[in-house]
């Protein structure tokens, strides 16, 4: 593990392994899906054309991969391991099933003497479904394309909100990943985060899909203070 969080600091290197890596997956898969497909005869000769260009371009990615790995020491083991961490630590963009949480200030009209912040969408809103869709076991989560990560933050910022110091008003998309009927029903079971916004006349939407995208982090993960060392007993 030392070595892959010394690795881990060249930064541009280890993203430049991991995209010739799933470069070299989608290639082969290519291949079969052509393969598949491929039915008639005068097909035939540009298909092969082309699994010769595609396997010219993997073959060439294979030998940047080595020299690359013969230059940091990385073993196919160590990619897989730096691959899974870049994937946790929500560097990677990822697709998968799902749902899509739609919501938006209420449009219900303040009776006099009520407080008007209450019919509109404040961070611990945002945070109670975001705690919902985790604990219903979501891997991934992002709000309007922000990726959250172990650092983000989810703050009002005037009469907007901010995620990763990035502001964005009304109305609001959070996106997640994982099994889609367990983070529907996290959401909509009677008595949850859903029934408790509306009271306010909170407008939200759920919606479960096969396939959403969440997009990757794409902020700063340098630490100024933070040093790893060995774990202690305390």
């Amino acid at each position: 593990m030392e070595k892959i969080r010394q690795i881990l600091g060249e930064g541009w290197s280890i993203t430049f392994i991991c995209v010739i890596v799933g470069f070299i997956l989608s290639t082969e898969l290519r291949q079969e899906e052509e393969l598949e497909t491929v039915t008639p005869e005068q097909r035939i000769e540009e298909l092969s054309a082309q699994i010769l260009k595609v396997e010219k371009e993997r073959d060439d990615l294979q030998k940047k991969l080595s020299m690359l790995q013969e230059e940091y020491d990385i073993s196919p083991e160590e990619l897989l391991t730096m691959e899974e961490l870049r994937m946790k630590a929500g560097l990677t963009a990822l697709e998968g099933s799902g749902v899509i949480v739609r919501m938006d200030d209420s449009n219900m009209t303040t009776r006099r003497g009520e407080n008007p912040n209450l019919y509109v969408i404040h961070d611990e809103d945002i945070l109670r479904i975001v705690n919902e869709l985790r604990a219903a076991g979501a891997e991934a989560i992002s709000i309007n394309g922000q990726r959250l990560t172990a650092t983000s933050e989810i703050r009002c910022a005037g009469p907007t909100l901010s995620v990763n110091n990035v502001r964005s008003a009304p109305p609001f998309e959070v996106i997640a990943i994982g099994d889609k009927n367990s983070l529907e029903n996290s959401i909509k079971m009677r008595g949850g985060v859903e029934d408790a916004l509306k009271v306010w006349g909170i407008q939200i939407d759920v919606k479960s899909v096969e396939n959403v995208y969440i997009p990757p982090y794409k902020g700063d993960f340098r630490h100024k203070f933070a040093r790893v060392v060995e774990e202690k007993n305390l």
